[in-house]
């Protein structure tokens, strides 16, 4: 089983335990040992699923401005939360490949390996969402054909993006590609890096 075959079989399983009971305060209760790479790909798809369901929930027209401002920010956290679990795959990664000699001709990525499987974390929701809406049985036949079509272009993407990371997880055990990390600098929740937050306390 390859990396993005044994991912995808985490994220799908995280989904699907969400869906058990479809609800945003649903606690995670994930499977695997905790600090395990394992454990770190289902707790990230976890926020992942259930920020989907929060922006859901802050796009309802009839929301009251009060709850809305809850969402945003419970939001703005999750956001956090899951940038720290990227950052936590990649030094999984990092120290995967410390000893790692990179050749002379070796090249950077574009993104880490971890910002790639968070593309693949969302695009297994994408999926699961958008093949419900393609079977919907109270939609239309055009509804439905709009969205079978939009999902058969999810799934190409999904086995496209699954080759190019194993490849690069590849490239970078063998020295082609060189692993580095860049922390994400997050500003907003920064109290003394958000203008907002510190002209407040002044």
């Amino acid at each position: 089983m390859t990396f993005t075959e044994k991912a995808w079989e985490i994220f799908n399983l995280s989904i699907k335990n969400y869906h058990l009971k479809d609800h945003v305060d649903t606690p995670e209760e994930n499977p695997y040992k905790k600090g395990e790479l394992e454990w770190l790909l289902y707790s990230k798809n976890w926020i992942d699923t259930v920020q989907w369901h929060l922006e859901d929930i802050i796009r309802d027209e009839n929301i009251s401005p009060e709850e809305a401002l809850k969402i945003k920010r419970r939001i703005d956290a999750s956001n956090q939360k899951r940038t720290d679990l990227v950052e936590f795959i990649d030094g999984y990664f990092y120290d995967q490949f410390k000893n790692i000699e990179a050749k002379s001709n070796a090249k950077l990525n574009t993104e880490t390996p971890a910002w790639a499987i968070d593309r693949l974390s969302i695009l297994a929701l994408k999926i699961y969402h958008m093949s419900i809406e393609a079977n919907r049985a109270d939609a239309t036949d055009e509804h439905r054909t709009k969205c079978q079509n939009k999902l058969d272009v999810l799934i190409e993407q999904h086995k496209d993006l699954s080759s190019a990371i194993d490849l690069l997880l590849s490239d970078i055990g063998n020295g082609q590609v060189i692993m580095k990390m860049y922390k994400q600098m997050k500003m907003y929740n920064d109290e003394s890096l958000n203008p907002i937050l510190y002209q407040k306390s002044k």
